[in-house]
């Protein structure tokens, strides 16, 4: 054991104990958050706005400061962006992360000293959690490659400006930075194929112990290393590889051809980042369900999924949600956003501790029937019918809605790219469709009832969805596709990539 892995041994527990205290009094925990986060931005514009000198309570606060999400929030936003001090927070942030948005173009979310160690430490304790659970700490003495955005900051009104990865590669620990990949300078490119060829010529010697990534770009560094070393499993290129860290997508449709890639089932560790706050982490690899992240300065909000869109939804805290129930998320936070919806949405499958599945985005479904078919729904459904298939291998996949205007017409159409197909295709579909209705009462009444069509497989050409997302401008680590839409963008612009 390295000396590095042997500190990591001490610190891991350390960080465990932690963890074990605030994860157990939930309740106190999210208390002492709030309270510190009204105390904090009291003085401030959006504070006095809302009276924030006057709240005593969660109903205190829930009758002053309304859900937002950022498009509503942006005229504080926006005064922040141009140089106001102690508009949402005290001060001035030091970062702003730059993402984009469906409706608001590019969003900038701020990020302040009291708000960044929410973003690096979160990582940290769930590879220390990692570690003290399996005892595997040699990792941390070999090559980490992280796929990020690049690092390369702007000046926007004296503040540094980036994408969310980007920004904390600058906050990686010194005692991790030597073991650090891709280099800076590679990690700067901005072209994804350039930098994935790059990335490739720099670690393909080297001694990889954990690669992190969004599945379906990770799929494709390994797609490039085997190419390389003449189609080797990434285990026999990496021998010492056994952590895969993810996030951003479900790993479940991806989990056959990576593994298939690596040659070997290695442990996966799942995060739930957002640019704004670092929401949850796996803590365990024995229990489903991410760690929410309680005690790191965000006071969370929940919303029944199924009351969003209502004008007076019903707003819970930690201690009201219930097991198995969709819920949008909300954050409150020490950078400054206040009723902020995130756009997801979780479900607990515990409650001791607090742990979330995340189960989609609440404007990603298809309802153009009344059916509300969610991601996890979807994503179910696949799951299932490729285990029933075993031949099976898929890359990608998305599905939409196609309205017929000839009565009983009607159906769902999902575009696949396949790695290997069914061997029968029909039995497939079949299958698959079958099982959507098992997760999906209203889709089965609307089925049993002729109103929709059995859904419709539209395979597609290989890497498919990476030449779409090229051709839009999006090919890169950070960018994905939305498993589903309740309209036709996507979908029409994918039958240009279908299979003749």
């Amino acid at each position: 054991m390295g000396l590095l892995s042997f500190f990591s041994k001490y610190v891991a527990a350390y960080t465990v104990r932690q963890q074990n205290k605030w994860a157990s009094r939930p309740i106190e925990s999210q208390y002492n958050v709030f309270q510190s986060l009204i105390k904090g931005a009291e003085n401030t514009a959006f504070g006095k706005d809302h009276d924030f000198e006057n709240i005593n309570t969660y109903e205190d606060f829930k009758k002053r400061v309304p859900i937002r999400d950022y498009e509503q929030l942006r005229p504080y936003v926006d005064r922040v962006v141009a140089g106001e001090a102690d508009v949402l927070w005290k001060g001035r942030p030091i970062y702003f992360a730059k993402t984009s948005g469906t409706t608001s173009g590019v969003k900038y979310i701020p990020l302040t000293k009291e708000s960044i160690p929410n973003h690096i430490n979160s990582a940290r304790n769930m590879l220390l959690n990692y570690m003290h659970e399996t005892g595997n700490y040699d990792f941390v003495s070999r090559k980490l490659i992280f796929l990020s955005g690049s690092p390369t900051l702007e000046d926007k009104n004296g503040v540094f400006l980036g994408r969310l990865s980007g920004i904390v590669n600058h906050h990686v620990p010194e005692y991790l930075r030597r073991n650090q990949m891709p280099s800076y300078e590679t990690n700067c490119i901005e072209e994804w194929e350039e930098k994935l060829d790059a990335i490739v010529a720099e670690t393909s010697k080297e001694d990889m112990s954990l690669i992190s990534g969004i599945p379906p770009w990770v799929q494709m560094y390994f797609d490039r290393l085997q190419e390389k070393h003449g189609g080797k499993k990434i285990i026999d290129i990496f021998p010492n590889f056994s952590v895969f860290v993810w996030g951003g997508v479900n790993f479940e449709p991806y989990r056959a051809k990576l593994y298939q890639s690596i040659g070997k089932e290695v442990d996966t560790l799942e995060t739930y980042p957002a640019s704004e706050g670092f929401i949850a982490y796996q803590d365990t690899q024995d229990q489903e369900g991410l760690l929410l992240n309680i005690s790191s300065g965000i006071f969370f909000e929940f919303i029944p999924a199924d009351q969003y869109f209502d004008e007076n939804p019903e707003r819970l805290s930690i201690g009201e949600v219930e097991l198995g129930v969709n819920y949008a998320v909300i954050i409150n936070n020490n950078a400054g956003l206040w009723g902020y919806s995130i756009g997801d949405t979780v479900k607990f499958v515990s409650k001791k501790p607090y742990r979330v599945i995340v189960s989609g985005r609440i404007k990603h479904f298809i309802s153009a029937f009344g059916e509300h078919v969610i991601g996890e729904e979807v994503e179910k459904a696949m799951k299932a019918a490729v285990n029933k298939f075993p031949e099976t291998e898929l890359t990608e996949f998305t599905v939409a809605p196609m309205v017929s205007q000839s009565e009983g017409q009607s159906k769902h159409e999902w575009f696949v790219d396949f790695e290997n197909k069914p061997k029968d295709m029909d039995a497939f579909s079949l299958y698959l469709d079958e099982q959507l209705q098992q997760l999906n009462v209203y889709y089965k009444d609307l089925v049993s009832g002729n109103i929709l069509l059995p859904l419709q497989i539209v395979p597609l050409k290989k890497n498919a969805f990476q030449d779409y997302m090229k051709s839009i401008g999006k090919l890169g680590g950070q960018n994905k596709v939305p498993r589903l839409a309740n309209d036709r963008k996507i979908a029409d612009a994918l039958m240009d990539y279908a299979e003749k």
